[in-house]
């Protein structure tokens, strides 16, 4: 079913695949919390954006959801289980697809093929299974032509399709993107766009770039103070950023 038409139907009715709940966390040696009390529910069928400044906390909540960062209070599920151990998180990271700002902390084997075979090997499928899969996804993309490319050869917006074709390889039930479009040109983002256009899959998108989300997801949320900040608490403005009570008269200094 379209996002569009899942969007229209109750809420309630779609199950939860992320939630969020009174989540705090700060790093060692700091009294300042980059999430301070935040709640975020990510139902089937959600295209969500966020857009916030340089160190709100947008990279720290989506490791966070990996695991990656461990929370001091609160808690996190994921699809329908309740995330309390790294074993916990260890079972549900292969359906749970976080694309990485940096696609060279993603990618790390001698060709393209290889980058996208290695997470369905990692799930047991065998190496023809997976060589199969591999190619389908990069053909789905239209970077088939990269399959025997060495990776570490390849330009950043490349890397940044390749990236996502491994992580989309191991067949997850959400997508998690991180700035995917930092260093693109045009016709990459272009691409990108319409790549996630037609993914039938629900994600969280963050971007510094309002033209890119407001092409692939139906809301953008923000954060501020270590909270998120949903629809009805931001606006976005025609000079293209975001902030608090942004629907309220005020002044830009």
């Amino acid at each position: 079913m379209p996002a569009s038409q899942i969007e229209s139907n109750n809420l309630e009715d779609r199950p939860s695949i992320i939630k969020l709940t009174n989540i705090s966390f700060s790093y060692p040696g700091s009294k300042t919390r980059v999430l301070d009390c935040l709640n975020l529910d990510i139902r089937t069928g959600d295209r969500i954006g966020m857009m916030a400044p340089n160190g709100s906390g947008k990279t720290t909540l989506l490791h966070t959801i990996m695991g990656l960062c461990k929370p001091e209070e609160g808690g996190i599920e994921v699809l329908g289980s309740p995330m309390k151990t790294e074993k916990d998180f260890t079972r549900i990271r292969s359906r749970v697809g976080l694309l990485f700002q940096d696609s060279d902390d993603q990618l790390f084997c001698p060709t393209v093929l290889d980058d996208v075979a290695f997470g369905p090997l990692n799930l047991g499928y065998s190496r023809h299974q997976a060589i199969d899969a591999s190619r389908n996804i990069l053909k789905n993309l239209g970077i088939e032509e990269f399959e025997q490319s060495v990776t570490h050869r390849l330009s950043g917006g490349q890397k940044r399709l390749v990236a996502l074709a491994a992580v989309l390889a191991m067949s997850p039930a959400i997508l998690l993107l991180d700035e995917p479009t930092a260093g693109l040109d045009t016709a990459v983002k272009e691409k990108l766009i319409h790549i996630l256009k037609n993914l039938d899959i629900t994600y969280f998108v963050i971007s510094h770039e309002f033209d890119f989300l407001s092409a692939v997801t139906d809301r953008v949320y923000s954060m501020d103070s270590g909270k998120i900040l949903t629809d009805d608490e931001i606006h976005v403005h025609h000079h293209e950023h975001i902030h608090k009570h942004g629907k309220h008269p005020h002044v830009h200094k």
